[in-house]
């Protein structure tokens, strides 16, 4: 009997041992490549999203996150960058993960030199005609970006974003954060788009490759 039980308690240790070597090899991916971070489900234009995982549907269920620690240090202030070059914005499209929910501005070009004003508002208007635009959830996050949504050289469309009107392709039923989105305007090299999420959480902005990504913490 005394064999048997070490025999056990060696296998639970081993065990133990190959689950925190799975967990810090996934925490390393998620740092390396941001974009490419396990999703869960991914909604956009076809063709434009950077991995295979199945769209996001309508009552999918949300990322396991038993045993995930998830660290909202980010704040929840206005966050910017400045533009040294505006780029047509081509795609946006959302992920959630386990941690947070995730929007990806896919950029023409570098994404480096994109600006970005993303905050939180107490009421989404249109840029331009000053318009309120309602917008369902306990916050709102109005997100700009240095990315016309055409092309200023020939002026053709490069998205098709109706002002007023949720993204095109873009289903967030059943994310933990995200509520609503609505797209605003596209004018003098800049988009500007809003987020609805469940309340004032902490959020990042990153830029990486050829996308502007936010993320929004499932808490604080």
């Amino acid at each position: 009997m005394r064999r048997l039980t070490t025999v056990a308690a060696a296998l639970a240790l081993t065990g133990a041992g190959l689950v925190g070597t799975a967990c810090a090899a996934t925490d390393r991916a998620d740092k390396a490549d941001p974009v490419a971070s396990t999703p869960t489900g991914v909604t956009g234009t076809p063709g434009q999203a950077r991995t295979t995982a199945p769209p996001n549907t309508a009552g999918q269920a949300a990322p396991a996150t038993t045993g995930t620690t998830c660290p909202a240090v980010w704040g929840s202030g206005a966050k910017s960058a400045t533009e040294s070059e505006p780029r047509p914005l081509k795609n946006v499209r959302t992920s959630r993960h386990a941690c947070y929910d995730r929007m990806v501005f896919d950029i023409t070009g570098p994404a480096r030199g994109t600006g970005y004003h993303v905050g939180y508002v107490d009421t989404f208007h249109q840029d331009g005609s000053g318009e309120r635009i309602p917008v369902t959830g306990g916050a709102i996050l109005e997100v700009r970006v240095s990315a016309p949504s055409y092309d200023p050289a020939t002026l053709e469309p490069t998205y098709l974003g109706k002002a007023g009107q949720r993204l095109p392709g873009v289903n967030v039923a059943g994310y933990r954060t995200f509520r609503d989105t609505r797209f605003g305007a596209s004018a003098e090299g800049q988009t500007q788009i809003a987020l609805g999420v469940r309340a004032k959480l902490p959020f990042r902005v990153l830029r990486t490759g050829d996308h502007v990504i936010v993320d929004v913490a499932h808490k604080w």
